[in-house]
């Protein structure tokens, strides 16, 4: 079975998202009800919702949506990872809130989208220092160009525990990047930082890709963080840009095939229970 760490849900109707009208394919209804057709097909059992930069107004509406839905008879959905503004002043009692309600796993705020220094400013800064020793993770959305002012956010806070999204955004239709090749082993060599495997497919030759094109990411990546550091997600649906849920699940499957069935468990959905209590 499957724990899905990374699903979007953009339902246009009940909330706003700013970005979306320059988001090309995107840019469309992508409901729950389609998802969990293809994610129960997959063997998808548990799901974590990964906020989608709505309007900073509906960042809670966002995210009491999600839990609505969690509480639907047979969801898949267990917690979310919302959305936040650490560069905001009022960050401080947006947390206390997050902290006060279980269905909330841990934040995010996408990095490729401010401007790079954002995450140097002193106010960002002291507001990540807060997530230290609490039971939510910190996800990481960046580019390669970002590792290094994102490895010293890393380092001025041990105690915190950071989620790398997507592998850290590979230029895969590129070719191997030797700045990326280099910035997952400095991201590995920090032990507060887990790896997710997600959503690769998306950042390939979308209609050329193929499992052998996506091998040496997605081995770089397990064996820098190693099995025990690493977790899985489908970044649905930005991942059927690249054909959908069910190739990029049965891309996991044969990238992990000659592995043991305990370093596949790990990954497929052992790590993310542990790391989020589910």
């Amino acid at each position: 079975m499957l724990f899905d760490t990374h699903l979007h849900i953009v339902d246009r109707v009940s909330l706003d998202y700013p970005w979306l009208s320059d988001a090309g394919a995107l840019d469309r209804d992508s409901l729950y009800e389609e998802y969990s057709r293809d994610a129960l097909r997959c063997g998808i059992s548990n799901v974590l919702h990964m906020e989608v930069d709505v309007a900073p107004g509906r960042i809670d509406d966002e995210t009491s949506y999600v839990l609505q839905i969690s509480e639907r008879p047979g969801s898949l959905v267990r917690g979310a990872i919302a959305a936040c503004r650490p560069e905001d002043e009022r960050f401080a009692a947006y947390l206390e809130r997050c902290l006060a309600d279980p269905f909330v796993k841990g934040l995010r705020r996408v990095l490729h989208v401010v401007p790079d220094d954002t995450s140097e400013r002193s106010l960002f800064r002291e507001n990540i220092k807060r997530l230290a020793g609490t039971p939510l993770t910190f996800d990481l959305c960046v580019f390669p160009h970002q590792f290094e002012r994102i490895l010293t956010l890393v380092d001025l806070n041990p105690d915190v525990r950071f989620i790398l999204d997507h592998c850290a955004n590979p230029p895969i239709r590129n070719g191997m990047s030797a700045v990326w090749h280099k910035g997952i082993t400095e991201f590995a060599r920090r032990p507060n930082v887990t790896a997710k495997i997600s959503g690769v497919i998306a950042y390939g030759d979308l209609d050329g890709w193929s499992v052998q094109s996506l091998r040496p990411y997605v081995e770089h990546t397990i064996e820098s963080f190693g099995w025990d550091r690493v977790v899985w997600g489908s970044d649905w649906p930005v991942c059927t840009l690249g054909g959908g849920l069910t190739p990029w699940v049965a891309a996991t499957h044969a990238l992990t095939a000659g592995c043991s069935a305990e370093e596949r468990d790990k990954l497929y959905q052992a790590n993310a229970k542990r790391i989020w209590s589910v």
